[in-house]
């Protein structure tokens, strides 16, 4: 047992609060005695919300503050949403527990469903993958950028700067708020890889820590989040690639249904695979399957290893 606090590094926002209460919730459960200090940090993908997050860093902007201190020792761990986290790591942070997995649904608010959107309607997200099935869908609508926590886009909602907008089911039960809006079918419309899962990372290289985590790693959850992963890294997917994909498991088979869209949603392409949770080559032939079947409108927003 450690002799001092664990340091857990977090965003501020509430939904990241949320989360960080959570983990230390189980970690303090399976440790009991453990003492756990949140440590909160603004990052810059917080403070800068009147551009896509693409345009300004990526997904960086969610980690390089937590990444930074971990790194430096000024905290233990850092708690992530799984979605927002870059898919090559540095060698010296690791994700060390990944927690059982929420609801993976997007969920519509502004209307019942996509169909009841009046023609023309403004849909309010900077999500390349959600503009692009929002587009696919309905192509009369418009995609107008909206950004922030989930306070600040329903705040946006409210105001009138778009008629409906899109926000993950997960987050939305994690703050008490899960009868706002409508859920969409995860078949229909497919969920970004990662989507639900919280991840907590540690340096590589800190053994105790490791172990600690090691208690509250949900198996299952790891088993699909990693094969999603692994999917976006084949794809070599990033910021601007509009990717979904939604991950079954049953017994020790993985299914990966994923849909690859052109960000104006006028192309889609997709393909299902099942294979064995063991088969780490599995993520890799879905990729390349998908990538056979798309065209150049797909295609450049792509760039596989190798390719």
């Amino acid at each position: 047992m450690l002799h001092r606090p664990l340091k857990l590094g977090t965003r501020a926002s509430p939904l990241a609060m949320a989360q960080a209460h959570e983990t230390a919730n189980r970690l303090r459960a399976a440790h009991p005695g453990l003492e756990i200090e949140l440590v909160p940090v603004t990052t810059s993908g917080d403070k800068v919300l009147d551009r896509p997050l693409a345009e300004i860093g990526g997904k960086a902007l969610w980690t390089k503050e937590l990444d930074a201190w971990l790194i430096d020792g000024s905290i233990d761990l850092a708690v992530h949403s799984m979605k927002d986290v870059e898919t090559i790591r540095p060698a010296a942070i690791t994700i060390g527990a990944i927690l059982p997995r929420e609801d993976v649904r997007d969920v519509l608010l502004g209307a019942a469903s996509l169909a009841d959107l009046p023609p023309g309607a403004r849909i309010g997200t900077s999500a390349p993958r959600r503009a692009a099935q929002a587009l696919h869908l309905r192509p009369d609508c418009r995609v107008v950028g909206i950004r922030g926590n989930v306070q600040t886009r329903l705040a946006k909602l409210e105001a009138g700067e778009a008629d409906a907008t899109l926000l993950a089911m997960a987050g939305l039960n994690r703050l008490g708020m899960a009868d706002l809006g409508s859920p969409l079918d995860p078949f229909e419309w497919l969920p970004a890889p990662g989507q639900g899962a919280i991840a907590i990372e540690c340096r590589t290289a800190d053994a105790e820590v490791r172990k600690f985590l090691s208690a509250i790693d949900h198996q299952p959850s790891r088993t699909a989040v990693m094969a999603e992963r692994a999917l976006l890294a084949a794809l070599g997917g990033n910021c601007h690639s509009p990717i979904a994909v939604l991950t079954s498991l049953a017994d020790d088979d993985l299914t990966l249904r994923a849909a690859l869209l052109s960000p104006d949603g006028a192309e889609r392409v997709e393909a299902v695979a099942t294979f064995h949770s063991s088969d780490l080559d599995g993520p890799i032939r879905l990729a390349a399957q998908l990538l056979s079947q798309a065209g150049p409108a797909i295609t450049a927003h792509f760039d596989p290893p190798g390719g």
